[in-house]
Protein backbone atom coordinates (compact mmCIF):
# COMPACT_ATOMS: atom_id res chain seq x y z
CA UNK A 1 0.00 0.00 0.00
CA UNK A 2 1.58 3.27 -1.10
CA UNK A 3 1.69 6.23 1.22
CA UNK A 4 -0.66 9.07 0.37
CA UNK A 5 0.98 11.92 -1.44
CA UNK A 6 0.23 15.52 -0.55
CA UNK A 7 -2.37 17.07 -2.81
CA UNK A 8 -1.26 19.62 -5.37
CA UNK A 9 -1.50 23.07 -3.79
CA UNK A 10 -3.66 25.71 -5.44
CA UNK A 11 -2.51 29.33 -5.18
CA UNK A 12 -4.46 32.52 -5.78
CA UNK A 13 -1.69 33.90 -8.00
CA UNK A 14 -1.81 32.24 -11.44
CA UNK A 15 1.23 30.44 -12.84
CA UNK A 16 2.53 30.27 -16.40
CA UNK A 17 3.96 26.88 -17.37
CA UNK A 18 6.84 27.95 -19.60
CA UNK A 19 8.08 24.56 -20.84
CA UNK A 20 6.36 21.23 -21.40
CA UNK A 21 5.78 18.71 -24.17
CA UNK A 22 2.04 18.09 -24.33
CA UNK A 23 2.37 15.73 -27.29
CA UNK A 24 4.56 13.41 -25.20
CA UNK A 25 2.04 13.01 -22.35
CA UNK A 26 0.43 9.56 -22.41
CA UNK A 27 -1.15 8.85 -19.00
CA UNK A 28 -4.43 10.71 -19.48
CA UNK A 29 -6.43 12.45 -22.20
CA UNK A 30 -5.19 15.91 -23.12
CA UNK A 31 -8.51 17.49 -22.16
CA UNK A 32 -8.16 16.04 -18.66
CA UNK A 33 -4.60 17.33 -18.32
CA UNK A 34 -5.64 20.81 -19.40
CA UNK A 35 -8.65 20.84 -17.07
CA UNK A 36 -6.49 19.81 -14.11
CA UNK A 37 -3.96 22.50 -15.00
CA UNK A 38 -6.70 25.12 -14.94
CA UNK A 39 -7.98 23.75 -11.63
CA UNK A 40 -4.61 24.51 -10.00
CA UNK A 41 -4.61 28.00 -11.55
CA UNK A 42 -2.17 27.55 -14.41
CA UNK A 43 -3.12 30.44 -16.65
CA UNK A 44 -1.04 29.61 -19.74
CA UNK A 45 0.94 26.64 -21.00
CA UNK A 46 3.81 26.73 -23.51
CA UNK A 47 4.32 23.40 -25.31
CA UNK A 48 7.69 23.04 -26.96
CA UNK A 49 8.72 21.82 -30.40
CA UNK A 50 11.77 19.57 -30.65
CA UNK A 51 12.01 18.08 -34.15
CA UNK A 52 10.95 18.59 -37.76
CA UNK A 53 8.37 15.87 -37.14
CA UNK A 54 6.52 17.70 -34.38
CA UNK A 55 6.55 21.31 -35.58
CA UNK A 56 3.06 20.92 -37.03
CA UNK A 57 1.92 18.88 -34.01
CA UNK A 58 2.80 21.74 -31.69
CA UNK A 59 0.92 24.21 -33.86
CA UNK A 60 -2.13 21.94 -33.78
CA UNK A 61 -1.91 21.62 -29.99
CA UNK A 62 -2.16 25.38 -29.62
CA UNK A 63 -5.57 25.15 -31.28
CA UNK A 64 -6.87 22.81 -28.56
CA UNK A 65 -7.32 25.58 -25.98
CA UNK A 66 -6.96 29.33 -25.92
CA UNK A 67 -4.42 29.16 -23.08
CA UNK A 68 -2.02 26.78 -24.88
CA UNK A 69 0.87 28.36 -26.77
CA UNK A 70 3.83 26.88 -28.59
CA UNK A 71 7.31 27.27 -30.04
CA UNK A 72 9.00 26.24 -33.26
CA UNK A 73 12.50 24.79 -33.32
CA UNK A 74 14.69 21.70 -33.51
CA UNK A 75 16.38 20.21 -30.42
CA UNK A 76 20.09 19.32 -30.60
CA UNK A 77 19.20 15.62 -30.41
CA UNK A 78 17.58 16.04 -33.83
CA UNK A 79 20.13 18.42 -35.33
CA UNK A 80 21.02 15.95 -38.08
CA UNK A 81 17.36 16.04 -39.20
CA UNK A 82 17.50 19.81 -39.66
CA UNK A 83 17.07 20.75 -43.31
CA UNK A 84 16.40 23.83 -45.38
CA UNK A 85 12.77 22.68 -45.51
CA UNK A 86 12.60 22.46 -41.70
CA UNK A 87 14.10 25.94 -41.43
CA UNK A 88 11.59 27.29 -43.92
CA UNK A 89 8.76 25.76 -41.87
CA UNK A 90 10.05 27.32 -38.66
CA UNK A 91 10.41 30.72 -40.32
CA UNK A 92 6.94 30.47 -41.84
CA UNK A 93 5.18 29.78 -38.54
CA UNK A 94 7.22 31.12 -35.63
CA UNK A 95 5.66 34.56 -36.04
CA UNK A 96 2.14 33.22 -35.54
CA UNK A 97 -0.10 34.57 -32.79
CA UNK A 98 0.16 31.39 -30.71
CA UNK A 99 3.92 30.90 -31.24
CA UNK A 100 6.00 32.61 -28.57
CA UNK A 101 9.63 31.56 -29.19
CA UNK A 102 12.23 29.76 -31.27
CA UNK A 103 13.00 26.53 -29.47
CA UNK A 104 13.95 24.15 -28.15
CA UNK A 105 17.41 24.67 -29.60
CA UNK A 106 20.96 24.36 -28.32
CA UNK A 107 23.70 21.84 -27.59
CA UNK A 108 23.73 18.45 -25.87
CA UNK A 109 27.14 16.84 -25.39
CA UNK A 110 25.84 14.43 -22.73
CA UNK A 111 23.94 12.15 -25.09
CA UNK A 112 25.73 13.24 -28.29
CA UNK A 113 22.78 12.07 -30.40
CA UNK A 114 24.02 14.31 -33.21
CA UNK A 115 27.48 15.26 -34.41
CA UNK A 116 28.74 18.23 -32.40
CA UNK A 117 29.70 20.26 -35.46
CA UNK A 118 26.19 19.76 -36.80
CA UNK A 119 24.69 20.74 -33.44
CA UNK A 120 26.68 23.98 -33.40
CA UNK A 121 25.75 24.84 -36.98
CA UNK A 122 22.05 24.18 -36.40
CA UNK A 123 22.13 26.17 -33.14
CA UNK A 124 23.58 29.16 -35.00
CA UNK A 125 21.05 28.89 -37.82
CA UNK A 126 18.13 28.91 -35.40
CA UNK A 127 19.53 31.78 -33.34
CA UNK A 128 19.60 33.69 -36.61
CA UNK A 129 15.90 32.89 -37.10
CA UNK A 130 15.21 34.44 -33.70
CA UNK A 131 17.17 37.53 -34.68
CA UNK A 132 15.35 37.83 -37.99
CA UNK A 133 11.87 37.32 -36.51
CA UNK A 134 12.34 39.19 -33.21
CA UNK A 135 11.45 36.14 -31.14
CA UNK A 136 12.96 34.99 -27.83
CA UNK A 137 14.80 31.68 -27.63
CA UNK A 138 14.35 28.53 -25.53
CA UNK A 139 17.80 26.97 -25.08
CA UNK A 140 18.81 23.46 -24.10
CA UNK A 141 22.42 23.18 -22.92
CA UNK A 142 23.85 20.03 -21.37
CA UNK A 143 27.56 19.40 -20.79
CA UNK A 144 28.24 22.14 -23.36
CA UNK A 145 28.73 25.26 -21.26
CA UNK A 146 31.76 26.70 -23.05
CA UNK A 147 30.40 26.26 -26.57
CA UNK A 148 26.99 27.61 -25.53
CA UNK A 149 28.66 30.75 -24.19
CA UNK A 150 30.88 31.14 -27.26
CA UNK A 151 27.96 30.85 -29.68
CA UNK A 152 25.69 33.16 -27.68
CA UNK A 153 28.48 35.75 -27.66
CA UNK A 154 28.28 35.81 -31.46
CA UNK A 155 24.65 36.96 -31.20
CA UNK A 156 24.90 39.39 -28.27
CA UNK A 157 24.26 42.48 -30.39
CA UNK A 158 21.63 41.04 -32.74
CA UNK A 159 19.48 38.79 -30.53
CA UNK A 160 17.26 41.43 -28.97
CA UNK A 161 14.70 39.37 -27.06
CA UNK A 162 17.05 36.89 -25.34
CA UNK A 163 14.89 34.19 -23.69
CA UNK A 164 15.60 31.31 -21.32
CA UNK A 165 18.12 28.57 -20.73
CA UNK A 166 15.62 25.98 -19.63
CA UNK A 167 15.97 23.07 -17.18
CA UNK A 168 19.16 24.67 -15.98
CA UNK A 169 21.68 22.07 -14.78
CA UNK A 170 24.87 23.73 -16.02
CA UNK A 171 27.62 25.31 -14.00
CA UNK A 172 27.89 28.76 -12.45
CA UNK A 173 29.97 30.07 -15.36
CA UNK A 174 27.17 29.69 -17.89
CA UNK A 175 24.68 30.93 -15.30
CA UNK A 176 26.67 34.11 -14.64
CA UNK A 177 27.17 34.79 -18.34
CA UNK A 178 23.49 34.28 -19.15
CA UNK A 179 22.26 36.35 -16.23
CA UNK A 180 24.68 39.18 -17.03
CA UNK A 181 23.37 39.17 -20.61
CA UNK A 182 19.74 39.43 -19.52
CA UNK A 183 18.65 35.81 -20.02
CA UNK A 184 16.26 34.00 -17.70
CA UNK A 185 17.03 30.58 -16.23
CA UNK A 186 14.28 27.94 -16.08
CA UNK A 187 13.89 25.51 -13.19
CA UNK A 188 11.68 22.45 -12.80
CA UNK A 189 11.25 19.30 -10.71
CA UNK A 190 15.00 18.67 -10.60
CA UNK A 191 15.05 21.38 -7.93
CA UNK A 192 13.18 19.00 -5.61
CA UNK A 193 15.51 16.01 -6.09
CA UNK A 194 17.67 15.04 -3.11
CA UNK A 195 20.93 14.98 -5.07
CA UNK A 196 20.37 18.22 -7.00
CA UNK A 197 22.15 20.62 -4.65
CA UNK A 198 24.09 21.95 -7.64
CA UNK A 199 20.82 23.12 -9.19
CA UNK A 200 19.65 24.64 -5.92
CA UNK A 201 22.96 26.53 -5.74
CA UNK A 202 22.18 28.10 -9.13
CA UNK A 203 18.66 28.96 -7.95
CA UNK A 204 20.21 30.80 -5.00
CA UNK A 205 22.43 32.88 -7.31
CA UNK A 206 19.66 33.65 -9.82
CA UNK A 207 17.88 36.97 -9.22
CA UNK A 208 14.20 36.27 -8.73
CA UNK A 209 13.37 38.62 -11.62
CA UNK A 210 15.33 36.35 -14.01
CA UNK A 211 13.82 33.03 -12.96
CA UNK A 212 11.13 31.02 -14.76
CA UNK A 213 9.05 28.06 -13.59
CA UNK A 214 8.55 25.00 -15.80
CA UNK A 215 7.93 21.27 -15.60
CA UNK A 216 9.55 19.89 -18.80
CA UNK A 217 6.79 17.31 -18.55
CA UNK A 218 6.46 14.41 -19.10
CA UNK A 219 10.01 14.31 -17.68
CA UNK A 220 11.46 15.25 -14.28
CA UNK A 221 8.37 14.86 -12.10
CA UNK A 222 8.85 16.76 -8.82
CA UNK A 223 8.76 15.31 -5.35
CA UNK A 224 6.33 14.08 -4.02
CA UNK A 225 5.09 12.58 -7.32
CA UNK A 226 8.35 11.13 -8.65
CA UNK A 227 7.65 7.87 -10.43
CA UNK A 228 4.56 9.24 -12.14
CA UNK A 229 4.46 10.90 -15.52
CA UNK A 230 5.05 14.60 -15.08
CA UNK A 231 2.40 17.12 -16.20
CA UNK A 232 1.94 20.91 -16.11
CA UNK A 233 -0.32 20.70 -13.06
CA UNK A 234 2.63 19.68 -10.85
CA UNK A 235 4.31 23.07 -11.29
CA UNK A 236 3.10 24.43 -7.91
CA UNK A 237 5.63 22.10 -6.24
CA UNK A 238 8.42 23.78 -8.20
CA UNK A 239 7.22 27.21 -7.07
CA UNK A 240 7.24 26.05 -3.46
CA UNK A 241 10.78 24.68 -3.75
CA UNK A 242 12.11 27.86 -5.34
CA UNK A 243 10.59 29.92 -2.53
CA UNK A 244 12.15 27.60 0.05
CA UNK A 245 15.60 27.60 -1.56
CA UNK A 246 15.66 31.36 -2.01
CA UNK A 247 14.10 32.00 1.41
CA UNK A 248 11.49 34.26 -0.16
CA UNK A 249 7.76 34.53 0.49
CA UNK A 250 5.86 32.22 -1.85
CA UNK A 251 3.65 35.10 -2.98
CA UNK A 252 6.72 37.04 -4.10
CA UNK A 253 8.03 34.06 -6.09
CA UNK A 254 4.67 33.50 -7.76
CA UNK A 255 4.10 37.17 -8.60
CA UNK A 256 7.63 37.78 -9.88
CA UNK A 257 7.97 34.60 -11.96
CA UNK A 258 4.57 35.30 -13.50
CA UNK A 259 5.78 38.76 -14.48
CA UNK A 260 9.03 37.27 -15.82
CA UNK A 261 7.07 34.84 -17.98
CA UNK A 262 4.99 37.64 -19.44
CA UNK A 263 8.07 39.75 -20.13
CA UNK A 264 9.86 36.88 -21.84
CA UNK A 265 7.09 35.29 -23.91
CA UNK A 266 4.04 37.57 -23.78
CA UNK A 267 5.34 41.16 -23.88
CA UNK A 268 1.96 42.47 -25.01
CA UNK A 269 0.11 40.93 -22.06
Amino acid sequence: MSKKRREIPVFEQPIIETHCHLDYLKDRPLAETLAEAQRVNIERIVTIAVSPDNLATVRELTNQADFVYGTQGVHPHDAESYTDAAEAEIRAHVGGDKMVAVGEIGLDYFYDNADRDVQRAVFRRQLQIACDTDRPVVIHSREADEDTIDILKEFESTLKRRGVIHSFTSGPGLARYALDQGWCLGFNGISTFNKAENVRDIIRMTPIDQLLLETDSPFLTPVPYRGRENAPFYIPFVAEKVADVKALPLDEVLTTTYRNSLRTFFPHG
